[in-house]
């Protein structure tokens, strides 16, 4: 058996290794869009979040999908400004629900996701069916130097408060204006 060999053999003739391949770092880069940041973030650049005023007084009933808003040019519209990846929405009963959408969250996004905690409960069965509006407490809030105020801001920062009404509470601020009539004499 000392006779050559005639393949090549790898154990014998020592060919050089396969390169080792470097892992991906974190597998969701395509995920990310310019422009959209994580609630996170703006929360470690300090950045404010601005609801959208559509938000307020839609008449929309919870138990609804998103596309029964009456003014439904409000729903492709972004939710806060600057854009986010995703944001959660409180209910002061507790509940507590993630609208999402990597190109940015918008008012439709936000209804959905209350629409999809909400579809099988009937009428009787919420006391305020009717969303009242969004807010973003740290914009009004004061918060005092502690760590446990701080601990609080920072939360209050990363979410959004849904408030409901139990009256449909429609805006009259959109919509379009009537024409006046000019007399021809």
């Amino acid at each position: 058996m000392s006779e050559p060999l005639t393949k090549v053999d790898s154990a014998v003739e020592g060919l050089p290794e396969s390169p080792v391949k470097e892992k991906a770092g974190h597998r969701r880069a395509s995920s990310h869009v310019a422009g959209v940041a994580s609630v996170k973030d703006m929360w470690e650049t300090k950045t404010p979040l601005a609801v959208a005023k559509e938000t307020q007084q839609t008449g929309w009933k919870i138990n609804t999908s998103a596309t029964s808003v009456e003014d439904r040019d409000i729903l492709d519209k972004p939710l806060v400004t600057p854009l986010v990846r995703a944001i959660e929405l409180h209910f002061k009963h507790g509940v507590v629900v993630t609208a999402r959408n990597r190109t940015g969250v918008t008012i439709k996004d936000a209804l959905t996701a209350i629409h999809r905690q909400y579809k099988k409960r009937t009428d009787d069965e919420l006391g305020e069916p009717y969303l009242k509006g969004f807010e973003w407490v740290p914009d009004h809030e004061e918060y005092a130097e502690t760590p446990e105020k701080q601990k609080e801001k920072q939360d209050d920062w990363q979410q959004l408060y849904i408030h409901l009404s139990s009256t449909p509470g429609v805006s009259n601020s959109g919509g379009k204006k009537k024409k006046k009539e000019k007399n021809a004499e």
